[in-house]
């Protein structure tokens, strides 16, 4: 196999400018996340008073030691209801991929040291999101739950779809997926079936409260008095209801028992193939200077997997047929892989040719790797008359149908039906991430503008109307307008608030995700689970 020859000169000012840019999106990223940790971090005193672990405390220590951990959508939410500046993005949940007792798991946790754990909408969808990668890749859940509930002033948004948090939940069991909760405080209301649909259930004695109805609301409904121990305290769930399986003294020693439980179920991880493997033969730190964070600046996308696969080496395919779309066969810490990646528009010919490599990738058994990067599919008279509608649709098909694996990488433009064709959201890729530079709409800012000024320029002319300076005038503004809109719109930050990728991350960790997730992917396909016809329930 052909290792490829990078011509960037990393000591160029390009690259040092392209770096600069880079590395100062990535410090924006991180000091996002920050604000949320430092907002948990100031309730330390208070958790400590009551005896309590930190939530993300309570996600270390559930961890294997040492082991990777890949945490999704930290920037869910982002600028969206309640959060004026960063502080709660993140849907007020931590929610990620790790090990437990040996066992790749997905844990959850809420929140609770902001607003009290309680929900907001884009919260609810990136559990919902948790979720559906659990199921798919076979992945055993542990929830950490310590919630104020939904969000009651956006209960209209929040209800329904916090209800099929409990369908997936019933049928993750029923598929053979262990379903692990510890309670550490409050899981009330619609909030108490999370445990009652759970598989094993953990609560933590004077803490754990679960009811559907608390004791203002029973009073106020029945007319009974109780406390919230007798209503719905842990021990009265271990002793009494059932609901519960194991007693804790704390959330440590109930994060010991989760543990405890893991190890004990036989869900254990299925042996990873060992491949020998060689790193890139470019630093994969060039990556930040490689990349313009100028989405209209070009991006030849084989400098980019020359920095990410084993040997820098890449078997393109038909590279004489077309130089916009890429396609070829590498390995990424020893996983055979068949990459697409972007350098323009998808042509006819580029289209094609994604097709059918795509659909030769299923007949081997070879997950698929995308690096966006692409304002589109071409138009224009000769696209149209080359059957750009067909061939573009027989592409979107393959990438619809495929049987394999696919990820994606938004690492420059994502606009219009190309981020369909390059396996975006909306194609259920196994996992998307993007880049922090990376821009996704369904079209540029200039050319939403242009085509409303022609729209209204045609209206008008259409009318009868004549044009003056004032004319032109509101036509500048509303351009204006128009690409500041877009402009905001399609920041990497704004689409992963609304979770259209998984997660955005530093460009420099991408080899060391794609092998993570790669591994996720095929282990999911290689474990054997034991379906039942409606899960596991107390009787």
């Amino acid at each position: 196999m052909t290792a490829i020859s990078s011509t960037i000169d990393t000591r160029s000012a390009a690259f040092a400018k392209n770096r600069e840019d880079m590395l100062a999106l990535v410090a924006e990223l991180r000091a996002i996340e920050a604000k949320g940790r430092t907002e948990e971090e100031s309730k330390r005193a208070r958790y400590e008073k009551r005896g309590q672990l930190l939530p993300r405390q309570r996600v270390m220590r559930v961890l294997d030691r040492g082991s990777p951990w890949l945490e999704l959508s930290t920037l869910c939410g982002y600028k969206m209801n309640d959060d004026k500046d960063g502080a709660l993005a993140g849907g007020n949940m931590i929610v990620g991929i790790g090990y437990v007792s040996g066992v790749r798991t997905m844990v959850t946790a809420s929140n609770s040291a902001i607003k009290g754990g309680t929900i907001a909408p884009m919260g609810v969808q990136k559990g919902l999101r948790a979720q559906e990668i659990a199921l798919e890749q076979k992945l055993p859940a542990i929830s950490l739950v310590e919630s104020g509930g939904a969000n009651l002033l956006y209960q209209a948004d929040i209800f329904i779809p916090g209800g099929r948090t409990f369908a997936n939940q019933a049928r993750a069991s029923a598929a053979g997926i262990p379903q692990i909760t510890v309670v550490h405080g409050s899981s009330t209301a619609g909030g108490a079936y999370m445990p009652g649909l759970s598989d094993y259930v953990i609560m933590v004695r004077g803490r754990a409260k679960v009811f559907l109805a608390g004791p203002p609301l029973l009073l106020a409904a029945t007319g009974e008095v109780a406390t919230d121990e007798d209503l719905g305290g842990a021990e009265m769930h271990c002793r009494v209801a059932g609901t519960s399986e194991f007693l804790a003294e704390d959330d440590a020693d109930a994060l010991r028992i989760a543990r405890e439980v893991m190890a004990n179920i036989g869900y254990g991880s299925v042996a990873p193939k060992i491949a020998e493997y060689v790193p890139p033969r470019y630093d994969p730190d060039e990556l930040c200077g490689v990349v313009p964070v100028d989405y209209k600046k070009p991006i030849d996308c084989r400098e980019i997997i020359a920095r990410i696969v084993d040997g820098s080496e890449f078997l393109e395919f038909k590279s004489e047929y077309d130089a916009q779309t890429i396609c070829g066969h590498a390995s990424i810490c020893g996983v055979r892989v068949g990459i697409l990646g972007n350098n323009g528009p998808i042509t006819v010919h580029g289209a094609t040719k994604a097709g059918q490599f795509i659909q030769l990738c299923c007949q081997s058994n070879i997950p698929l790797v995308y690096f966006m990067n692409t304002t589109g599919y071409m138009v224009g008279t000769a696209a149209e008359r080359g059957g750009m509608v067909k061939h573009g649709s027989k592409m979107i098909q393959a990438v619809a149908n495929a049987t394999v694996p696919q990820i994606t990488i938004v690492v420059g433009g994502s606009f219009g039906a190309g981020n369909y064709g390059m396996c975006g959201r909306g194609f259920g890729p196994d996992f998307i991430f993007s880049w922090p530079n990376a821009r996704t709409a369904v079209m540029g800012g200039e050319q939403a503008a242009k085509v409303m000024s022609i729209v209204t320029r045609e209206k008008w002319k259409a009318a009868g109307k004549t044009f003056d300076d004032s004319d032109e005038g509101m036509l500048s503004a509303i351009e204006k307008t128009i690409i500041d809109q877009f402009d905001r719109e399609s920041h990497a930050f704004a689409t992963s608030a609304r979770l259209f990728d998984d997660g955005i991350i530093d460009p420099r960790d991408t080899r060391k995700v794609l092998a993570f997730v790669l591994s996720i992917c095929e282990e999911a396909r290689a474990r054997k689970v034991h379906p039942t016809s409606f899960g596991v329930a107390r009787l």
